[in-house]
C-alpha cells in the first residue's frame, strides 16, 4: 500500500503545503507557518502530531533538533507523483522557445541551442542527449576487406544509401574466405534492422547460438563498437552555485566530476530513452554525488522514433510544477524541429 493511501486527506494537504514552501523559500517550515499557511481550523500541537506521523513514515524531516520540517526524497516522491499541480508553461516561454528552434536549421546547432533555452528558462543546468545516426539507420550491407595480418576494413551501407568505413585491429590474423563467411552470415540474418537493435541483440545471440564460433564474434564486437556510443550537451553549471543547499564547494566538485565523466548521466538518460513521456528521478534515488540533485527528463522523437532524450538537472527543491511544463514542450518542439530538417 503507497503512503497515498495511508494517508487521510488533511495529511496529504499539509504535507503539500509544507513542499511548496520549502520549494520557495529553502528553509524548514514550522508548526505554526503550516498552520497559517494551509488554512484549516487546526492547532499547532494537531499538526505537530500530523508532522510527526509524517516524520515516522520517512517523508518529512528535522534537519535540527526544534527545528521545521523539510521533505524527504520519499516526501518528494509522493509529492510529485500524487499531488503536484503543474503550471501551464508562460505564453512568453511558449513563444520563446518555438521562436528561437523554429529559425535554427543547423542540427548540431539546434541541439546546442535546446541546451542554451531549457537552462536559460528554467535556471537550471540544461541537458540534451546527442542523437546517434545509427539509431534510426537501417543496416542494408556489410563487407570486410583485408587489409593486413590483423587490420580489416569494415564497409557499413545503410538504407539511406550512406556509405560508412572504418579500419579495426584484430587480435589474429583473418584470412579473406574467414571475413566472407562472418560477412555473409551477418548479411543473412541482420539486413533491414536498425543498429540500436543489432548492437543490442547481435552479440547475445552469437555468444549463445554460436559459442565456438569466436571469430564472428571477434569481429561484429569491433565492426560495431561504439555504434551506440552516446554523448549530451550540457549548460548552465554555474547556475548549481546560486542554489543555497548546492554551494558547498566539496559538493560542487564532486558534482562537476559527474558532469565531466558523463557515464552516470548518460545511464540515467538512457533509462528515459523507452519510457512514455517524462521521467523524474529525485534526490537519493540517484545515489552518489547526485543524491542532491532532482533530474526532469524526457525524450525526443524524429521519424516516430525515439533518438534521444533531453532534460535538466537541478536541486530537490526545484520548482517541479514550472519545470515539468518546459522540458515536455522543448522535447516537442526539439523533435519537430529535427523532423523537418
Amino acid at each position: 500500500m503507497s503512503n497515498a493511501t495511508i494517508l487521510n486527506e488533511r495529511a496529504q494537504h499539509l504535507l503539500k503545503v509544507l513542499v511548496d514552501r520549502y520549494i520557495r523559500e529553502g528553509q524548514p517550515i514550522g508548526s505554526r507557518t503550516l498552520s497559517r499557511d494551509a488554512r484549516l481550523d487546526l492547532s499547532p500541537a494537531t499538526i505537530r502530531n500530523v508532522m510527526a506521523d509524517l516524520e515516522g513514515m520517512g517523508l518529512v524531516r528535522s534537519p535540527h533538533t526544534s527545528a521545521g520540517r523539510i521533505p524527504t526524497t520519499r516526501g518528494y516522491r509522493l509529492f510529485v507523483d500524487t499531488l503536484l499541480q503543474i503550471n501551464p508553461i508562460q505564453h512568453k516561454q511558449e513563444q520563446h522557445l518555438k521562436q528561437q528552434l523554429i529559425k535554427t536549421s543547423n542540427a548540431q546547432h539546434l541541439l546546442e541551442q535546446t541546451s542554451s533555452l531549457l537552462s536559460e528558462i528554467t535556471n537550471l543546468v540544461g541537458v540534451v542527449m546527442l542523437p546517434t545516426e545509427h539509431n534510426y539507420k537501417c543496416l542494408q550491407h556489410i563487407e570486410f576487406l583485408l587489409l593486413g595480418k590483423k587490420r580489416v576494413l569494415v564497409i557499413l551501407v545503410f538504407n539511406d544509401n550512406d556509405i560508412e568505413n572504418r579500419v579495426i585491429h584484430t587480435s589474429r590474423p583473418y584470412s579473406a574466405a574467414e571475413l566472407q563467411n562472418i560477412a555473409n552470415y551477418l548479411n543473412e540474418n541482420f539486413i533491414g534492422q536498425d543498429i540500436k537493435t543489432v548492437c543490442k541483440n547481435l552479440l547475445q545471440d552469437l555468444t549463445e547460438t554460436h559459442k565456438n564460433m569466436q571469430n564472428i564474434v571477434e569481429i561484429t564486437e569491433k565492426a560495431f563498437d561504439n555504434c551506440n556510443k552516446r554523448d549530451f550537451v550540457m549548460t548552465g553549471q554555474t547556475n548549481l552555485m546560486e542554489i543555497a543547499e548546492m554551494s558547498n564547494v566539496e559538493k560542487l566538485r564532486d558534482l562537476f566530476i559527474v558532469f565531466n565523466k558523463k557515464r552516470d548521466i548518460l545511464h540515467l538518460f538512457e533509462q528515459s530513452l523507452n519510457a512514455q513521456g517524462l521521467k523524474i528521478f529525485i534526490g537519493e534515488e540517484l545515489g552518489g554525488a547526485l543524491c542532491g540533485c532532482s533530474i526532469i527528463a524526457s525524450p525526443y522523437i524524429v521519424k516516430e522514433k525515439t533518438i534521444g532524450v533531453l532534460g535538466v538537472i537541478g536541486p530537490t527543491r526545484m520548482s517541479y510544477g514550472q519545470v515539468i511544463p518546459i522540458v515536455d514542450l522543448t522535447a516537442k518542439l526539439l523533435g519537430l524541429a529535427l523532423n523537418h530538417n
